[in-house]
């Protein structure tokens, strides 16, 4: 099985263009090869093999053949097996790799570099296309002579290890960056989600209050006029503290919205009152218990002011009390998508707290669950001790785990995610009850760019980011799966704090 290694040796090209235009690797150019002599030369001065001894490079030119490419076309794709090794003697060729159904070039080799296969790599095809930019000649050393060379040629393949370890350390961190801009977009879009409804809802509250206070105000001065009695004043001041004991509206279907005021003007026609307040009352939390009994205390020519005054009083509260609701549910998300991705806290290893973590992370993707009418539920360990890593990347292996959940669980499926110790690790399980992963590619999942996902809709890069984090945080990480319950385990060390001279846990 090939390891990350291995596919970034490979020459990481760019996404399927035009099958047509690829030649077999096997076909020569048709421009006449230079002498062997001048080939030598040129690979004498070749800035990354050209230190390597002469006798080593005539060893190159006596097993491999140059081949010429013009501009569009394709040098390897991800169907055909690497050819070989590649030294780049003119030109530029160009890596890509098809994202959300876009070509995106990851990189390029030109004129001085060697890519393909390189010494003790296992890769077999190439993740990716390689195009070529502008015209390119290569010296080809086949597949099979590889094994070859590396005997031959000591320090030449010495050269060709550093090279294929810098590269690999260059794909890593550029497929980690890019996996991570990917968890942020992931990120946007579900806090974008969540804060929509809290955002309209107090838009559309803070454009109804200026006419619930105008109505309000009016109420009150024909209160004022009235000239109220102390047993009066003391009903109104009842019926309002009961509405300010429930500010938030009740929510009630059209249906029962209409029959509510219909059986609120039948109480206003039975007190002698216009049934125009009928809505206005409605629309309050008062039950017709309590406007019986501000009935038998307030006089009748008043009653109807004090209900319109009562009403808008309720009203204006309810909106205060909505918009102040839907303002702390932002404020909440906020905090959670801070929390999340630990944008104040040290890149060191630190005590992480894995239950607020995954809080946090089910906080920002509620949202897809609820597009999808999943289940989402999560139980935490009472007590759960904390494990030592960064809180940051942990929380990016929560994020995939439990993103790749959510794609897999069918509409209006479940997804559970639980945390516990187990002796001297903390266990964090994400479980989907989708169609399950087929045994033959159970153990191709955590290979980079392998992905059961449509085209455009997986890069093939977040579980092998995941197994990446945990192996750094010295955990470890398997699946368990059959039709209707996939299981994802992940075991992290519990972290060791030192105090007073002794190991605490």
């Amino acid at each position: 099985m090939p390891n990350a290694e291995d596919q970034i040796a490979a020459v990481l090209p760019p996404p399927a263009a035009e099958p047509t235009r690829t030649r077999p690797a096997s076909v020569l150019s048709d421009v006449p090869p230079a002498t062997d002599q001048a080939l030598l030369d040129r690979l004498s001065s070749h800035r990354t093999i050209g230190g390597a001894p002469r006798e080593e490079l005539a060893w190159l030119v006596a097993h491999g053949h140059q081949e010429h490419y013009e501009p569009g076309e394709i040098v390897s794709v991800p169907s055909r097996p690497i050819a070989g090794m590649f030294v780049v003697l003119t030109g530029r060729v160009s890596i890509h790799l098809i994202r959300n159904a876009t070509r995106h070039k990851m990189a390029e080799w030109r004129a001085g570099d060697v890519t393909g296969l390189l010494p003790y790599s296992r890769a077999v095809a190439p993740p990716g296309d390689t195009i070529v930019d502008e015209a390119v000649d290569l010296l080809v050393i086949p597949r099979d002579e590889l094994p070859a060379m590396t005997r031959a040629c000591h320090e030449l393949t010495s050269i060709l290890v550093h090279v294929m370890l810098d590269r690999a350390r260059f794909f890593n961190s550029t497929m980690l960056h890019d996996e991570k801009l990917k968890s942020v977009g992931k990120l946007a879009a579900g806090l974008a989600h969540e804060l929509n409804n809290p955002a309209a809802a107090m838009t559309r509250f803070a454009k109804t209050l200026p006419e619930c206070l105008q109505a309000a105000e009016s109420a009150a001065r024909t209160l004022g006029a009235a000239g109220l009695t102390r047993e009066e004043t003391a009903a109104v001041s009842e019926m309002s503290a009961a509405c300010f004991a429930t500010p938030v509206r009740q929510v009630r279907s059209p249906l029962e919205e209409a029959e509510r005021e219909a059986a609120m003007a039948d109480w206003l026609d039975a007190h002698g009152i216009d049934g125009g307040a009928a809505e206005a009352v409605a629309q309050s939390p008062a039950t017709f218990d309590a406007l019986d009994r501000l009935a038998a205390t307030v006089r009748i020519e008043v009653l109807e002011a004090v209900l319109r005054w009562v009403a808008a009083d309720c009203v204006v509260r309810g909106l205060a009390a909505e918009i102040e609701h839907a303002a702390t549910r932002i404020s909440d998300l906020v905090t959670a998508v801070r929390g999340f991705t630990q944008v104040d806290a040290s890149a060191a290893p630190q005590p992480v707290d894995i239950g607020e973590g995954l809080a946090q992370t089910l906080a920002v993707l509620r949202g897809k669950a609820r597009d999808k009418s999943i289940g989402m539920s999560v139980a935490i360990q009472d007590g759960l001790p904390r494990v030592r890593g960064v809180g940051a990347e942990l929380n990016q292996i929560w994020v995939n785990l439990i993103d790749n959940a959510l794609d897999a669980a069918p509409a209006s499926g479940t997804v559970e995610v639980a945390a516990a110790r187990d002796r001297d690790m903390v266990v964090v399980r994400v479980v989907d009850n989708g169609a399950g992963i087929p045994l033959e590619i159970r153990e191709q999942i955590f290979d980079p760019f392998f992905t059961t996902k449509d085209v455009g809709k997986g890069t093939g890069l977040g579980l092998d980011i995941v197994r990446r984090l945990v192996d750094r945080h010295n955990g470890d990480i398997e699946v368990q799966s059959q039709p209707g319950h996939t299981e994802f385990i992940v075991s992290l060390p519990i972290a060791v704090l030192q105090h007073h001279g002794a190991d605490e846990v």
